[in-house]
């Protein structure tokens, strides 16, 4: 890995695994200013919509097999947390970190989501077995683009 090393031990995992043991669905709700703005934004970088899951005050973006990102309004957002709504302009809580199947993908849908209004948040990276590049979308909010070499991962492999 071409990371930073940490001078600090690593964590005990006392239930590690590569897959996991219950199949689970994530929904990542995010605020967004302008609903429609925001699904013309993903629509056009390559993302689909569920319309069984949209209303006027939110949608569901498919992200993967069982990963789905809710884009609710700010009304609706405020409505669910109790707490304050951060400025995803000034500050970061998550970055949203999607695995694509090439580097040609990476570089085509971030380069896309820069001509339709997107900001670079960082340059590509290239550690060898993984490029990604990252991106706010016009809310603000982090993604990341990623692709991964499986062959580091295999089960013969030493790479972590």
């Amino acid at each position: 890995m071409n990371l930073p090393t940490l001078r600090r031990p690593i964590p005990t995992i006392t239930r590690a695994g590569t897959h996991p043991e219950v199949t689970r669905r994530l929904f990542v709700n995010i605020a967004v200013a302008d609903l429609q703005r925001s699904i013309r934004f993903f629509e056009a970088i390559g993302f689909t919509f569920n319309r069984q899951l949209t209303d006027a005050s939110a949608t569901c973006m498919l992200v993967g097999a069982d990963v789905f990102i809710m884009l609710l309004s700010l009304e609706r957002f405020r409505g669910i947390s109790k707490r304050p709504l951060a400025n995803s302009r000034r500050t970061s809580s998550a970055m949203y970190a999607i695995g694509v199947e090439s580097r040609e993908a990476v570089m085509a849908t971030v380069t896309r989501a820069l001509e339709c209004g997107a900001s670079a948040a960082a340059d590509p990276q290239d550690h060898g077995y993984m490029f990604a590049w990252s991106f706010y979308d016009p809310d603000g909010h982090h993604f990341e683009l990623f692709w991964m070499d499986p062959a580091p991962f295999s089960s013969n492999s030493t790479r972590p």
